[in-house]
């Protein structure tokens, strides 16, 4: 089973999946951007303020690959539950932002990295969704880079209500306005039924 953790820049995702290593010890714990190579030039891409938009989509999207057939498809075929801290979703919900808010020609930005998504790409089987105002959000993650800014986090947002409101069933919402405690317990508690399920 493949879960994921999502939500916005300082909504709590990587302190949560943190927190469901203890209770997951023989669970494969991974996430994206990942510590490869292809991971480091994602890295580098979002240190840069002026990355060029498509390219820094199809690094993420590199990125991707490499993990599913690197980490996410061996771990599964093995049997093992899979949690990462971020997935396709944050690319869809991120990258499409940054596309719309670019000089990039592209209509229907979320649509079209769906599209890339859809011919290789292994969805979810259910994805924890952190949910928390995008104001909030930036003061927390410290606005440092050009993804942590409150009106680009209210962009990205949407772009995940749009997620959601098309796979309802896949996504569990949990408020990250409350504290840290609250929203692991939770989490923990909407992972276990998922598990038990």
């Amino acid at each position: 089973m493949l879960i994921t953790l999502e939500g916005l820049d300082g909504s709590g995702k990587t302190t949560v999946w943190e927190a469901l290593h203890d209770v997951y010890p023989d669970a494969t714990f991974t996430r994206e951007p990942t510590d490869s190579w292809y991971g480091e030039a994602v890295d580098r891409s979002i240190a840069a303020d002026d990355a060029d938009p498509l390219a820094e989509l199809f690094l993420l999207t590199a990125d991707h690959a490499d993990h599913l057939s690197g980490t996410i498809e061996p771990a599964l075929a093995d049997g093992d539950l899979v949690v990462s801290d971020r997935y396709s979703d944050s690319r869809f919900a991120y990258q499409a932002a940054t596309l719309a808010a670019s000089d990039v020609d592209i209509d229907r930005p979320l649509e079209y990295i769906k599209g890339i998504h859809a011919a290789f790409s292994r969805p979810p089987d259910a994805t924890i969704y952190l949910d928390l105002d995008a104001r909030e959000a930036a003061e927390r993650a410290g606005r440092t880079n050009k993804f942590e800014q409150d009106g680009y986090l209210a962009a990205v947002r949407k772009n995940y209500e749009r997620l959601i409101d098309a796979e309802p069933d896949r996504f569990v919402r949990v408020d990250a306005s409350r504290s840290p405690e609250a929203v692991i317990a939770r989490v923990e508690e909407a992972l276990a039924e998922l598990v038990g399920e």
